[in-house]
């Protein structure tokens, strides 16, 4: 009876020991992290993506990630302030600005560095009717849009944008050009643009803010203020430059621009994506503008799928503790980057961007290893899936000139209600964690709709069970050795 005793008590000890190492392997990795909220500012042209990124690792890992969209050029000061822990912007610090207009900006007291978020395309969202139908499939050169935002064309049937669209009867109405009034990166990036390819026609330069043309002109605060503006009844007749993603929010059409092959194209993940495939990046890691892009061969690439005004947005992170920031909100802010540059991508096309390529989530992750506090050991950034968009993506809208809006989405445009909305149709609806529109389109195309965002279900499963037998397990190892060892000695005083 004795070796028999000892045999089950030395039994209930190793199973105690086993049962403990079970469940440290059953207990979930992101119950250990400990995070604390952190906050950033800056570009609006990003701000879609990042409001979905936010809610997601809120749902998800309990991070607390907070965000105002005030404009690029607001984030940048906030950074140089030391107001906040991240920035986001579509251009690097305006060392030396090119618009002698611009003030100058010292982020020497900081150090910082550059890291890829998101890859999406400047679209022109318009409002324009005819006989009370909205027109979906206005086609423009870059030539004549450079021109609207100048106010040399002031009329939609102006010869120059009548000639584009054969085949619409365009109206005498007035165009309404809407533009930012604070600064802000798509100012930057569109007027970039403008001063690269038409500086006969553009010859402001490269601006955060853009300048006072005439009375026409219509000033708003940020992408939502343009995007608002434009898509209200009395915005009838009016055109804005924005992020493709609030355009197709709001189920309004865009611009389809000629590129350097002279086909007709929207801002879809494709086509941005073929676009960016000729960005430059620098790739001088002891630059202080490390991983910022150049664009003139995006805007003339030849591909006739290639979108024009295509570009990269960033966060400008910190390279070093101080102020606000400390090694605590460093660890924070490299997790939730580490989740923005590998599976956050994957929403990227249904909420009108696209998803940055393998090379720049590479660079990415040897960013995130700057930050103080950060942690990116035990991951392999290559098991990240940022495929882009399908080649054969039925919503690129490339058509290859004329007025027709037969090529690549046009006809579907033109049969379902908006070009914005066609563009999405392919992929199904997603609504944001709170039910918010993020991209789709209804039944007919008459506006964008979405499906609702869904966490992994709470219900009883193997995991549950799982922890149940161990639980018991546990239980018995703790219960089991002190009654056996009871029972041993009571049998030895016997």
């Amino acid at each position: 009876m004795t070796r028999r005793l000892r045999l089950l008590v030395r039994t209930a000890a190793a199973v105690s020991t086993v049962v403990a190492l079970s469940l440290v392997s059953v207990l979930p990795a992101g119950a250990a992290p400990s995070y604390v909220a952190i906050s950033g500012s800056g570009s609006t042209w990003s701000q879609n993506a990042l409001d979905q990124w936010r809610r997601n690792v809120a749902n998800n890992f309990a991070m607390t990630v907070n965000y105002s969209g005030t404009g690029s050029s607001a984030g940048r000061t906030d950074f140089i302030s030391g107001r906040v822990d991240f920035a986001v912007s579509e251009i690097p610090f305006q060392l030396t600005p090119d618009n002698p207009n611009d003030a100058p900006e010292d982020p020497s007291g900081r150090p910082y560095a550059y890291l890829p978020i998101v890859a999406g395309g400047s679209s022109f969202m318009y409002n324009l009717k005819i006989n009370g139908k909205r027109v979906t499939t206005l086609q423009l050169t870059g030539e004549v849009i450079s021109k609207i935002f100048t106010g040399a064309i002031t009329a939609w049937n102006d010869p120059a944008i009548q000639s584009l669209n054969p085949d619409l009867a365009l109206p005498s109405r007035p165009i309404t050009p809407v533009v930012r009034s604070d600064g802000s990166g798509s100012t930057a990036q569109f007027t970039r643009w403008m001063a690269t390819q038409y500086p006969s026609i553009w010859t402001y330069r490269m601006t955060s803010q853009f300048p006072t043309i005439n009375s026409t002109f219509k000033a708003q605060n940020g992408s939502l203020g343009v995007s608002g503006y434009v898509k209200q009844d009395y915005g009838e007749g009016a055109i804005t430059y924005v992020e493709y993603s609030y355009a197709l929010n709001a189920g309004f059409p865009v611009v389809r621009v000629q590129n350097a092959a002279g086909a007709f194209v929207e801002p879809t993940a494709a086509n941005v994506q073929v676009a960016l495939t000729h960005a430059k990046i620098n790739t001088d890691q002891s630059s202080p503008d490390y991983l910022t892009q150049i664009l003139d061969d995006v805007y003339n690439a030849p591909e006739a799928d290639a979108y024009p005004v295509s570009s990269y947005s960033y966060m400008i992170v910190p390279t070093a503790v101080g102020g606000v920031f400390t090694d605590v909100k460093g660890f924070t802010l490299g997790e939730f980057l580490k989740y923005v540059v590998c599976e956050g991508q994957n929403q990227a096309a249904t909420l009108g961007y696209s998803p940055l390529p393998m090379n720049l989530v590479q660079a990415a992750y040897d960013q995130i290893k700057r930050i103080p506090g950060a942690s990116v050991s035990g991951f392999d950034p290559s098991t990240c899936k940022n495929s882009g968009a399908p080649a054969n993506d039925p919503g690129s809208g490339a058509s290859g000139g004329g007025g027709d809006g037969s090529g690549g989405g046009g006809a579907a445009a033109a049969a379902g209600g908006t070009a914005a909305a066609a563009g999405a149709a392919a992929s199904d609806p997603v609504y944001d964690a709170n039910g918010n529109l993020v991209s789709g389109a209804a039944a007919g195309g008459a506006q964008a709709v979405s499906s609702p965002f869904t966490l992994a279900s709470d219900a009883w499963g193997v995991p549950q069970t799982t922890m149940l037998v161990a639980g018991g397990l546990l239980v018995a190892a703790v219960i089991l050795p002190p009654l056996l060892s009871r029972r041993l000695r009571n049998d030895r005083r016997r």
